[in-house]
């Protein structure tokens, strides 16, 4: 049987996604409160602008709620396939990379090219936002060692 780790690679990728998101907006939205999704657009010192950023700040939930959900679907799938070897590497792998590719897309979209936030909104364009892309990279160079670092030849017996 040929063995194909690319449906828990998916699987990972897009639950990191997801999780990423959830970091992101947890932390940095909520908790933290360094920025809210249109927060360098909308001041947020008038009520009005609050709840404008509020429901964008549910939509951006909602989507990676959703990916997150996907991903546990693709876990699922790839879970119950013969020729899939269930490995934790490579499924940690999966989820660093796809945060890593979260915070890439959403920094280059949200802080550079749009600009409609930042990662400590009080400052504008920082060098945080800068250390947030790099998270991405680095976490992707980390997930590429991660994966590759499996033994395939051992996986064909955690297969069968």
């Amino acid at each position: 049987m040929t063995i194909n780790t690319k449906p828990l690679t998916a699987a990972g990728t897009l639950l990191g996604m997801g999780l990423g998101g959830f970091v992101d907006g947890i932390l940095f939205h909520q908790i933290l409160q360094l920025h809210s999704m249109l927060s360098a657009r909308l001041p947020q010192d008038v009520l009005i602008n609050v709840k404008i950023s509020m429901v964008w700040d549910g939509l951006f939930h909602a989507f990676t709620w959703i990916m997150t959900v996907a991903g546990l679907a693709m876990l699922w799938h790839a879970g119950k396939r013969k020729d899939v070897p269930w490995n934790g590497k490579i499924l940690w792998g999966g989820l660093l990379s796809g945060w890593g590719i979260f915070n890439l897309v959403e920094g280059l979209i949200d802080h550079y090219l749009l600009g409609i936030h930042h990662v400590v909104e009080r400052l504008g364009l920082s060098v945080y936002d800068y250390v947030f892309l790099g998270s991405g990279a680095v976490f992707i160079v980390i997930s590429i060692f991660i994966i590759r670092s499996v033994d395939r030849r051992t996986l064909g017996s955690a297969v069968d």
